[in-house]
């Protein structure tokens, strides 16, 4: 099983992409993390937030390849414990099937994405800036694979 976080936003700081390989280089092949960052819809004073979100929507879409497990990062999404996570976890290896995590862009995903998800996974309820939500995310893939396989690094 492969995980690809599509996530909108690029061009993340040098520390975001540091943290990140850092977890991503821990994670073994059949569990690998592969990133893919999506470029955002015009936003400002004037902008159609709606029109923005639909044009990420579509962006996303695009890069889906058809046949994978769909879990949309959501603010209203089900918060799960990092022991939660590794079950979860267990049951997409279980399912074979690859897994996409989607991050949508400062307005979240289009509805019409989001409910082609089959989990809607909640970080936390706080407002996480997207750079820190990628460090986050990787970080608790390699701890729930740890917890997996018994690793201690989860004490």
């Amino acid at each position: 099983m492969k995980l690809r976080l599509l996530a909108v936003g690029t061009r993340m700081p040098d520390w975001v992409t540091r943290g990140v390989e850092e977890y991503r280089k821990r994670l073994p092949r059949d569990f690998s993390l592969a990133i893919e960052e999506i470029a955002p819809g015009t936003r400002g004073r004037n902008a159609d937030t709606e029109r923005a979100r639909e044009l990420e929507a579509q962006r996303l879409q695009a890069r889906l390849k058809g046949g994978e497990r769909l879990v949309a990062l959501e603010v209203g999404g089900q918060a799960w414990s990092t022991e939660r996570l590794a079950r979860e976890a267990e049951g997409w290896r279980l399912d074979g099937r690859d897994v996409v995590l989607l991050v949508g862009g400062p307005d979240g995903l289009a509805p019409s994405l989001s409910a082609s998800a089959e989990q809607h996974w909640s970080l936390s309820p706080l407002t996480l800036p997207h750079p820190l939500v990628r460090i986050l995310l990787a970080e608790q893939l390699y701890r729930a694979w740890t917890l997996m396989i018994g690793h201690p690094y989860h004490r």
